[in-house]
């Protein structure tokens, strides 16, 4: 990790779970992270926490379904911090129901977080790394839902096919990476069953599971292979079977 020290990474969805955790992960390495989110004062709350650590922390209040929001973002870092360096991809919302049941309104807003928000951050960071001549890095967190359907996605709503979505839309950009002649990695990052405050107590208690730091382990795995390495696909799940709360 120590060629991206000093450097500056965008983590989306900064305020809790899992993307508090890379984020924090980030500085503790020495990098600049700016954290995108709703929800400021969560991110103000634990940046306290990390001042005597190698790096900083920006946090920006964004709405990531605005794309305004967005552009201001990026519009801050470039005059600000000079550009990014790595980008990672991790807000996302999900709503419980069947689709032949649901909203227009519900299919909406998670296509909106899941699948436009990254498109957006993406195309922004290229734009600046591409400007910049910068061998980046763009990591998205998806998830074991966005591989198979094969398990509990009944009541999944529009999360599945987003995450689909997301995948597929990695695997274009790789090779529009590779079409504009960029060294400009990117990584898909798919973890399955993770402790955060938005699952339920008895979920994990009848499922086994992985913690947020498990999953930030596994993107400074990715982020810390050398430039002529590029991890495509890093999935992180709990071992089967393997319940840890009673």
């Amino acid at each position: 990790m120590d060629r991206w020290k000093d450097k500056v990474a965008i983590v989306t969805g900064a305020s809790s779970g899992i993307g508090q955790s890379i984020a924090q992960a980030l500085i503790k390495n020495g990098l600049k992270v700016v954290g995108l989110a709703r929800r400021l004062e969560k991110m103000e709350e634990w940046k306290n926490e990390m001042k005597n650590e190698k790096g900083k922390f920006f946090p920006i209040q964004c709405d990531l379904t605005n794309e305004e929001d967005i552009l201001k973002a990026f519009d801050w870092i470039k005059k600000e911090l000079g550009g990014v360096n790595i980008l990672v991809n991790n807000a996302g919302t999900s709503s419980i129901g069947m689709i032949i049941e649901s909203s227009t309104e519900s299919y909406k807003k998670i296509i909106d977080l899941n699948v436009i928000a990254p498109a957006i951050c993406i195309r922004e960071s290229v734009k600046i790394m591409r400007d910049n001549k910068t061998a980046g890095h763009i990591i998205n967190i998806n998830s074991t839902k966005g591989k198979s359907t094969e398990k509990s996605t009944v009541f999944c709503n529009m999360y599945c096919p987003s995450k689909f979505a997301l995948k597929a839309m990695t695997e274009v950009i790789e090779q529009e990476l590779q079409h504009v002649e960029s060294t400009i990695k990117i990584t898909s990052v798919h973890p399955g069953l993770v402790k955060t405050d938005l699952v339920l107590k008895n979920v994990l208690e009848r499922f086994p599971y992985v913690d947020v730091e498990d999953i930030s382990e596994g993107v400074i795995y990715a982020l810390s292979t050398p430039p002529h390495v590029q991890v495509k696909d890093v999935t992180i799940t709990p071992v089967p079977g393997r319940l840890r709360q009673k």
